[in-house]
């Protein structure tokens, strides 16, 4: 079903569906919104932190996104997954009403003039983490009354950096502090943990040889980023000096038609994941990874990554490579992503405009080990430098959030 047929069938009869499906449960509960899914990912932490330390109260998690609630409907660390209800008025009242959460937690970019006006009014705590902001957005506009207003409505803004803090507080929201960005602890947990078992996986990058295969994996990609890969890996694997290479596709979006895309224009022999066996994969060059909740741990046995969006809307997540210490290119519209330009000013990570300087790139991680390690390195680092923002906000949170004093 195309999103938008999701999102639309998503919500009908929704705020039936969720007073019906609260009503009978008298427990203590507290609501975490997520948009899609890459929010889901950054609020995960602090969502687990959360139900550690308090755990008699219930998590409603939201979604604005059929992307993240399709993929994140059963998670079973929240007590309930719900569409978020559209941002009117009787809406808003509705849903608080329905929920009466005892704290609402926003992740990162979402700002509903309604919701956050009920939770307002009702003296709610409501915080918003892992927030970045730049001075081309309305709130710091002269124009941008309306939406500072909104800004006014959080009890507290966690904020990624402290140039997002100065913004704030040029525009008089004072109500702000640096924590960082929720993302790293996620990140870092997971390249700590216990790898997940991939037998398709450990085949497809076997050497019969002392030496490792170099894997390049390919995370998020859209059409744009296979238009620009294709030339620069045609080229690769066709020279005796780098046919070793080989490579692990994860398309961002599964459509039959777009695998078949990527299947006639990448070179070399090809195997979906789905259709693989130990020894298909052990003989492919590329790998297509056609199942979804599999890309973080497909960085594992990477390389080197190229990370997907960044000739399109926007670069998706870097950190769940940077975590294992992969260096990275992507293309050219990273600008929004705090982490993607530091990485590229400590020289973990490469941007690129077209094919030509994609393969530049490649060519220099396969003919020299050093310089990879040492990107290797810098990233890795990066990311273990940055993580703890999940005890910082818990550690705040004690300021507002008091639940003793609620269930006394």
């Amino acid at each position: 079903m195309p999103k938008a047929a999701q999102w639309t069938a998503g919500r009908r009869g929704l705020l039936t569906h969720i007073r019906q499906t609260l009503q009978p449960d008298a427990a203590p509960r507290v609501w975490f919104h997520c948009a899609s899914l890459g929010e889901f990912e950054q609020g995960r932490p602090l969502m687990e932190a959360f139900a550690q330390q308090y755990p008699t109260h219930k998590i409603v998690l939201t979604f604005f996104s059929p992307s993240g609630y399709e993929v994140r409907k059963n998670w079973p660390g929240a007590a309930y997954v719900f569409y978020l209800p559209l941002d009117t008025a009787a809406n808003a009242r509705a849903f608080v009403e329905a929920v009466q959460p005892q704290l609402a937690v926003f992740v990162k970019y979402e700002f509903w003039y309604h919701f956050l006006t009920v939770l307002n009014q009702r003296r709610i705590p409501t915080i918003c983490v892992s927030a970045i902001f730049r001075p081309q957005q309305a709130f710091f506009k002269p124009w941008g009354g309306f939406f500072r207003q909104i800004l006014g409505r959080f009890t507290h803004i966690f904020t990624q950096n402290e140039a997002s803090v100065q913004l704030l507080h040029s525009v008089e929201v004072t109500q702000a502090s640096i924590a960082g960005d929720t993302r790293f602890d996620t990140v870092v947990a997971t390249a700590a943990g216990p790898p997940k078992l991939l037998p398709l996986l450990e085949a497809f990058v076997a050497s019969d040889t002392a030496h490792k295969r170099p894997v390049l994996v390919v995370g998020s990609s859209w059409p744009e980023d296979i238009s620009v890969l294709a030339p620069a890996l045609q080229r690769l694997m066709s020279d005796a000096t780098t046919s070793g290479l080989r490579v692990i596709v994860a398309p961002h979006e599964l459509h039959e038609s777009g695998l078949q895309q990527i299947e006639a224009v990448l070179p070399g022999q090809t195997v979906r994941y789905s259709r693989a066996t130990p020894a298909t994969a052990a003989s492919a060059r590329l790998l297509l990874i056609d199942s979804i909740g599999l890309l973080r741990d497909l960085y594992r046995y990477g390389s080197f990554a190229y990370i997907g969006g960044a000739f399109g809307k926007g670069l998706h997540n870097t950190l769940e490579a940077a975590a294992f210490g992969l260096p990275l290119v992507f293309g050219p519209r990273y600008a929004k992503f705090q982490e993607a330009i530091d990485l590229i000013t400590l020289g973990g990570a490469h941007s690129v405009t077209d094919s030509a300087q994609l393969e530049t790139v490649l060519r220099s991680w396969l003919r020299a080990d050093q310089p990879r390690e040492a990107e290797s390195v810098t990233n890795r680092q990066y990311v273990i430098d940055h993580a703890g923002a999940t005890p910082k906000i818990m550690t705040a949170l004690s300021q507002w959030f008091h639940p003793e004093a609620v269930n006394s």
